[in-house]
């Protein structure tokens, strides 16, 4: 069946659902502060990151969905059982790390935003950090009561709420077709300093970092587990960050005609305070109703799915190394993250409750650090696609093509060119 009759014969949104998950999870937080603070700092010529960014998730995502659907194994147990146990050994304590970054600059957004919609305590920093905290217990109640089902109904209404709100915004505030379309022609000599490090930030946020390997365990809730559903995820992850490169560039075209000033949850009041001077009131109500509406879709998406990793992660180093659903050359059951096991519930309240001690630091540095934290995941996963995809003996006729090579290549070469520059302090 053809990828155009695979999506009659399944219902748009049916066929859609996992890769807008995706989306909206990376969108939150990414896509809105680092967008705003992006393009408040450098201005439209950053508009080009976000593309580049948008096409760097999907060329993973979509090597993700092609190993998945090739070996029946998520990435994760096929990277442990191809590469060694010390993929699991190394990765956890970077999921760790990563997650207390993320969780705490989600928390920082939910409390941000419900405090510029309903400034009901005096110090705005005591609004944040209670409203963020409220946040992290309703996700959590709605992951452990609601089940999957649930989960996708409500991020469907957030995804909606955030999509139209914030690309009217941006069309309201439009700076100019001439201006947009220079600002998406890349010109990466010309930055230096904080701007590089903005614009790599902003690549790292747009779409996800880690929440890429989210996908997976979504294809399997969404019954995705034959080879012949590639076509429908290819056009499921093209239909996801296309929308997140047009959320993505409506973030940095507010960022840049309003300036981005303040600190924590005075930031998100400030930058609403200012649309309310060209859009008026609506336009304020209507911002902060997509803003909210993007970084709690971006939580819940977390707290339903980061959980995942670490159960597999757990699940992995609790079995014998081996060759994929083999041990010893026998075959054996494949392992399954299941949302009731120990280890799922453990790290769904250890996400929700021990970053909440993140409150106390700056919003704008928080957001920044797991911003660059996070991007420095995506060359380390387009590794392990270029090794575990490029063998026919391991993944079939579902290998790597020159087009998906080149892509993965073309991510490894951009972020060993901004390791140079780290390091030099020169693009040359």
């Amino acid at each position: 069946m053809s990828d155009t009759g695979a999506v009659r014969g399944r219902g748009l949104l049916r066929v859609i659902g996992p890769g807008l998950l995706v989306a909206a999870t990376g969108v939150g937080a990414g896509d809105l502060a680092t967008g705003a603070f992006a393009g408040s700092q450098v201005g439209l010529a950053v508009l080009w990151a976000v593309l580049v960014g948008a096409a760097m998730k999907f060329a993973v995502n979509e090597g993700l969905a092609r190993w998945q659907l090739a070996t029946g194994t998520t990435l994760l147990e096929g990277a442990v059982a191809k590469l060694g146990i010390l993929v699991a050994i190394v990765f956890l304590p970077y999921l760790v790390l990563w997650s207390f970054f993320v969780a705490s600059a989600l928390m920082s957004a939910c409390g941000a935003t419900m405090h510029a919609m309903v400034p009901v305590f005096d110090d705005p920093v005591i609004g944040k950090r209670v409203f963020g905290v409220a946040h992290s217990l309703l996700g959590l109640a709605l992951v452990l009561r609601g089940g999957y089902r649930l989960f996708e109904r409500v991020m469907s209404v957030c995804i909606g709420v955030m999509f139209v709100t914030v690309m009217v915004t941006a069309f309201s505030l439009w700076p100019g077709t001439g201006a947009v379309a220079r600002g998406l022609l890349p010109d990466p000599s010309s930055l230096r300093g904080d701007d590089l490090q903005w614009t790599v930030a902003l690549m790292g946020g747009v779409g996800g970092t880690v929440t890429v390997l989210c996908y997976g365990y979504w294809m399997r809730e969404s019954g995705r587990e034959s080879g012949a559903d590639l076509g429908v995820c290819r056009i499921d992850l093209a239909t996801a960050y296309t929308m997140t490169a047009i959320f993505g560039i409506s973030m940095v075209i507010i960022g840049s005609t309003v300036p981005v000033e303040g600190k924590g949850a005075a930031l998100l009041v400030t930058l609403a305070d200012r649309l309310s001077g060209p859009l008026g009131s609506p336009g304020r109500w209507a911002f902060l109703i997509g803003a909210w509406g993007a970084v709690f879709s971006s939580l819940l998406g977390v707290w339903q799915a980061v959980p995942y990793i670490f159960a597999d992660l757990c699940g992995q180093l609790g079995r014998r190394r081996g060759g994929v659903g083999s041990t010893n050359g026998e075959p054996v059951e494949r392992f399954r993250v299941e949302t009731r096991s120990l280890a799922y519930r453990a790290s769904l309240l250890g996400i929700a409750i021990v970053p909440a001690l993140g409150l106390v630091v700056d919003f704008r540095r928080i957001q920044k650090l797991y911003a660059i934290t996070g991007a420095f995941f995506v060359p380390l996963l387009a590794l392990a696609l270029l090794i575990l995809n490029g063998r026919a003996d391991w993944v079939g006729d579902r290998r790597n093509r020159w087009l998906a090579t080149i892509a993965l290549i073309a991510v490894l070469v951009f972020f060993a060119w901004y390791g140079w520059v780290s390091l030099t302090g020169s693009p040359a």
